[in-house]
């Protein structure tokens, strides 16, 4: 019997040794992750973390085992284990946020919300956290660190610019807020700036063309910027930056409840730089000082049956001037000292309300109105533009297989300046004929849900336009998914279309002292685009997180509208393509997460964009062949601290030239813009930011003799011309120029500092 006793207790001895405990800690990006379950697949061993992330697991006998973890908000993340005789076995879990993976909710691609893995098109989502890494005082300029989308400087002396997707000029890409078409035509232009960054919930961009939901406009791509809910917002938040230059940019946002059923959400930025700068030494002002305030109010109003009911309005005013050194206010449109003055004052109204019904049917509904005061020089331009548009959609799922979406819209648009574009053809009296175009359509769109692996979605949008007739644009979208969801492949087939208003566009048009020259009257451009996307997860050994997205695409355009910058160096002339225009290439981006607090995302595309016109192969101007773009994230979790580097690298561009004499080459450098950012952590709800931009203090004018042509008289008074209208070359003007501020591809900003502060009260 004694023998017996003692045989149990050296084995239950032995058990106890042999069984260790796993411990560790769960975070994400260099933050603790509470309440995370962890277990052991296949047994009951199991645990939660803790406030501080910490978590631990005992009596765990000796074996090899998988361990789970998961948590609200993040992706699962497992790791194989071996466990030995040790008395514990330490491990850390650095969880992936599912804004950063492809299981977040878009609805871009699709028009409804759907999960970004579930969608047929590839929408790519970008969250505030990832424009933090670079600090802006608008969209505009937050866009450069994103792949394949680049924000182009249109004109040296104003500053204005758009934004080119996969090579394809401003005009091609729609610009939404919370999907309505707000941002087009005349305040492209200048609509990206005073979007309070405190008030983004995310941006989604889809490159090629959406034309079959979205219309005119969306014919090399969409942007659309997805707004906070006043519900998941914080109480009050601040976030104010300034550089050395003198920039200061706020952002404020406080949301407020009115009763029990209705949350409202304002948010106010406010920018001002009004330091004139000129390291280049050409008496030109090298940026556009700006003085703007952007108001935007939102409201959500709870109904009982649960519909949805919306309401935000906007409102921007900004006065930017760009010019010589010495201009003021008083010099506004005469010939002694030149500027480029603009003043701009727009208002915005959207919302959706869905019918109380049963069938899930609802209205949006935008207006928005943009009017622009605006010399160039002693040009002046005076526009006014408004524009109406109500859509209905109804979104009814069949059976288990189809999922349809239709709809109907109206779009109303009215348009006034003073230039030719609005002018009578009258030779004997010129009356002002404002443009008035309606524009009604209707689409359709069938979602197949093949099984559980494919889906297979069909759209056909018409439209009818009061000017140009019947548009018609069919898509064909199919995604394949493996079994375990990591691998995923979609093809899309489409067709866009676009109206164009130079003027409302090209400010090439109206800067300088080019001629615009229209050939005929511009018919509407078409385009077929197809692209092949390819992501892949990998969950790699030790928590390494990989996520590779990859797609080639092809793009033809009919009647493309072309500006001719060549044949004569003092005229722009426009006209539709005798011929075609082609633009393709691939594009992909890397996204590496450690489980050190690393994060890495690389992207690069590689494009060709030209046009065949009457039998000649051009390529396009104002256009890389590479970008390439990078943001590298590292946190110091013991303090606290986190360092950004981002930046992009562009390869050469052809660029305008004035004469065959001009000394500025035709092809810009390859060029880069890095930053570098330290945010410090003081409590959860501050942060403390300070950084520089332009690392390597490039500007465009490197390598040049000039970027301005003739900057010194920028009225032409002592350019001696030829019966022909072309500039002479003599001692005065060896080369033969006359003013164009139109050689520009990129910021003239050099190197500065900034610091920063934000606050989120919740």
């Amino acid at each position: 019997m004694r023998l017996f006793i003692l045989f149990l207790f050296l084995l239950s001895t032995t058990l106890l040794v042999a069984q260790i405990s796993i411990l560790g800690k769960i975070t994400s990006e260099g933050e603790p992750v509470e309440f995370a379950s962890i277990y052991l697949k296949g047994t009951r061993l199991g645990t939660t973390s803790s406030i501080n992330g910490a978590y631990q697991i005992d009596s765990v006998p000796e074996g090899t085992y998988t361990i789970l973890v998961s948590a609200l908000g993040y992706e699962i993340t497992k790791k194989d284990i071996t466990v030995s005789d040790k008395a514990h076995t330490t491990l850390y879990f650095e969880l992936i946020k599912k804004e950063s993976t492809l299981d977040e909710v878009v609805v871009s691609g699709t028009m409804k919300e759907v999960s970004k893995l579930s969608s047929p098109v590839p929408v790519e989502v970008f969250s505030p956290k990832f424009f933090k890494a670079n600090p802006t005082p608008s969209i505009y300029e937050a866009m450069q660190n994103v792949n394949g989308v680049r924000p182009q400087v249109n004109c040296n002396v104003c500053n204005t610019g758009d934004i080119h997707i996969n090579g394809l000029e401003g005009p091609y890409t729609m610009i939404l807020i919370d999907g309505m078409p707000i941002v087009s035509g005349l305040s492209t232009v200048y609509g990206l700036n005073g979007i309070p960054q405190s008030l983004i919930e995310r941006v989604e961009v889809v490159k090629g063309p959406a034309s079959t939901l979205y219309g005119s406009e969306a014919v090399g791509g969409l942007i659309n910027i997805i707004t906070k809910q006043p519900n998941n917002a914080p109480l009050f938040s601040v976030d104010i930056f300034g550089t050395t230059w003198g920039e200061l940019n706020t952002d404020l946002s406080s949301k407020f409840n009115i009763g029990k059923n209705t949350q409202s959400l304002l948010g106010i930025n406010y920018f001002n730089y009004s330091n004139p700068i000129d390291n280049n030494e050409d008496n030109f002002t090298d940026v556009t000082l700006q003085d703007r305030i952007s108001v935007f109010n939102k409201w959500n109003f709870n109904r009982e049956s649960g519909k949805i009911f919306s309401l935000a309005g906007r409102y921007v005013y900004e006065d930017r001037w760009g010019g010589e050194m010495q201009w003021s206010p008083e010099f506004r449109g005469g010939d002694s000292v030149y500027g480029e003055s603009i003043y701009t004052s727009r208002w915005e109204l959207l919302g959706t309300y869905e019918l109380p019904i049963r069938e899930k049917v609802r209205f949006s509904f935008s207006a928005n109105g943009h009017n622009q005061n605006s010399v160039y020089g002693n040009t002046v331009y005076l526009a006014d533009q408004r524009i109406a548009f109500g859509q209905l959609i109804y979104d009814k799922s069949i059976n288990d297989r189809h999922s349809l979406l239709l709809g109907t819209a109206m779009r109303y648009i009215y348009y006034d300046d003073n230039t030719p574009a609005t002018a009578s053809n009258d030779s004997i009296e010129q009356r002002n004929l404002p443009s008035k175009t309606y524009l009604p359509g209707v689409f359709i769109q069938d979602e197949i849900n093949i099984n559980d692996n494919n889906k297979l979605l069909l759209g056909m949008r018409y439209d009818y336009n009061s000017i140009h007739g019947n548009i018609f644009t069919p898509r064909l979208n199919y995604k394949w998914n493996s079994a375990n969801k990591e691998n995923v492949l979609r093809l899309s087939i489409g067709n866009g279309y676009r109206v164009a208003n130079i003027f409302t566009e090209d400010h090439a048009a109206l800067t300088g002292s080019r001629e615009v020259i229209f050939i005929s009257e511009l018919k509407p451009e078409t385009s077929w685009n197809t692209n092949v996307n390819f992501v892949k997860k990998v969950y790699a050994d030790k928590g390494l997180y990989i996520n590779i997205d990859a797609t080639a695409f092809y793009t033809y355009f009919d009647n493309k509208i072309f500006a001719d910058y060549d044949t004569d160096p003092n005229k722009i002339i426009y006209d539709n393509l005798d011929g075609h225009a082609i633009s393709n290439g691939i594009s992909t981006n890397l996204d590496f997460t450690f489980p050190n607090g690393l994060k890495t995302l690389i992207g690069g595309t590689v494009m060709d964009v030209y046009s065949i016109n009457n039998g000649i192969r051009e390529r396009q101007p104002f256009t890389e062949q590479f970008t390439g773009v990078w943001n590298i994230s590292y946190t110091l979790r013991k303090v606290a601290l986190t360092i950004n580097y981002t930046g992009n690298l562009y390869g050469p561009m052809r660029l305008p030239l004035i004469s065959n004499l001009d000394p500025r080459s035709d092809f810009s450098p390859w060029w880069s813009i890095q930053n570098i950012q330290f945010t410090k952590k003081i409590k959860k709800e501050v942060e403390v930011y300070i950084g520089i931009k332009n690392l390597l203090n490039w500007t465009p004018n490197k390598g040049n003799p000039f970027i301005i042509a003739r900057s010194h008289d920028p009225f032409d008074k002592n350019v001696v011309f030829d019966p022909n209208g072309q500039a002479v070359a003599n001692a005065a003007n060896p080369y033969g120029l006359t003013f164009d501020p139109s050689y520009v591809y990129g910021p003239n900003q050099g190197i500065r500092a900034f610091l920063g502060f934000r606050y989120n009260f919740k």
